[in-house]
């Protein structure tokens, strides 16, 4: 009796720690945040901005993966664009495209000065506007929108969606370094573009 009693035990105490243990998408999404991490893309999971079409393809819903690359000595204009059709396209609440004036109406940013709540300022060359995405195809279809400002460029996209089987049948851990490398790369060439144009 004692006997049994003790193999109930030890399999209650193996049942409790295999519980645990983190299943293989949460590894495999370790795994690419910590190289990530590595190669200074400072990763982040947050709420998905009201301005991108997350989960059900709905504006603000669900959670994103936040890449954001700060670079030294650059000063990059406040920017966001949405992908469309493969390419970074201004996000069209973030611009008034009606008028053809040199100001740009920011929703959301609340000046005491001004009665409607939205700040203007100069408006900011869309210098990325129709440009191709041109990333990693294991990344590139899980890509929502682009943020720039001060000396940051920030990318957002379902990064679980990049390390989960159904999603993206060809994942590889040994590519996660490769593809993360083109990415930075993009973003810095990106933000390149932007700085030549102010």
């Amino acid at each position: 009796m004692g006997t049994f009693i003790g193999v109930i035990i030890v399999l209650f105490v193996l049942g409790s720690m295999m519980a645990l243990k983190p299943n293989g998408i949460d590894q495999r999404l370790d795994k690419l945040r910590m190289t990530a991490r590595r190669l200074q893309l400072n990763p982040k999971l947050v709420s998905c901005p009201d301005w991108i079409k997350g989960k059900d393809n709905e504006y603000g819903r669900g959670m994103l993966g936040q890449y954001c690359l700060v670079l030294d000595d650059v000063q990059l204009p406040h920017t966001r664009y949405q992908v469309i059709d493969g390419q970074w396209r201004p996000d069209s609440s973030f611009v008034d495209t009606t008028k053809d004036d040199v100001k740009l109406t920011i929703p959301s940013v609340i000046r005491a000065n001004n009665s409607t709540n939205n700040t203007i300022i100069k408006k900011t060359n869309f210098s990325l506007d129709k440009a191709p995405l041109d990333l990693p195809v294991s990344i590139e279809p899980f890509v929502k929108g682009l943020l720039t400002k001060a000396n940051s460029i920030v990318i957002y996209w379902e990064d679980i969606a990049y390390v989960r089987p159904s999603s993206n049948p060809a994942y590889q851990q040994k590519l996660i370094e490769a593809d993360l490398l083109v990415l930075k790369k993009q973003l810095e060439q990106w933000a390149s573009e932007m700085q030549k144009r102010l």
